[in-house]
């Protein structure tokens, strides 16, 4: 298990993120018109994990990772939660976000395969805001549990591993 934190209180996920150097689970999340999304092969991909889009955090981090992603050369940007994908739709439809992904891990193991699904707290059950960054060989180059749910990711790092 790994903790971050929700409002200062401690909050404890189902493992850990993968570890860099290690080989990224695959995955079968659901994409904003129900279609399968997976990690894509022969580019790079970075993982944006948060609770909910609902949230100013988590919505602040999809429009960031949509403006990075626009100057990322092989590289596909995977905003993953829990919502379901008419609301990831509705949103990205709603600010214009059309350089990233959008996955659902509603009916995956997602959470659990990447150590993010939070075990207690209030948001139980949801993803703590992370970020994964693997290779095109499917290798992870960066990973990141923030300390503080209510706080955004380290882009600069996320970028940086993707030298």
């Amino acid at each position: 298990m790994a903790t971050t934190a929700l409002g200062g209180n401690p909050v404890t996920t189902v493992g850990e993120l993968p570890a860099v150097g290690s080989t990224a689970p695959t995955f079968e999340l659901v994409g904003a018109d129900f279609s399968a999304i997976t990690l894509p092969e022969g580019q790079r991909a970075v993982l944006n994990i948060f609770p909910s889009i609902d949230t100013g955090v988590c919505a602040a981090s999809v429009r960031k990772f949509n403006e990075l992603a626009a100057g990322l050369d092989n590289t596909t940007v995977i905003n993953v939660s829990q919502d379901l994908p008419p609301a990831l739709g509705r949103f990205c439809g709603a600010e214009g976000i059309d350089n990233v992904q959008t996955g659902s891990g509603f009916r995956s193991s997602f959470g659990e395969d990447y150590g993010v699904k939070m075990a207690d707290g209030k948001l139980a059950g949801l993803f703590a805001r992370s970020v994964v960054v693997v290779d095109a060989d499917g290798s992870v180059l960066h990973s990141q549990l923030v300390p503080e749910i209510a706080t955004e990711p380290d882009y600069d790092a996320a970028v940086a591993a993707l030298g």
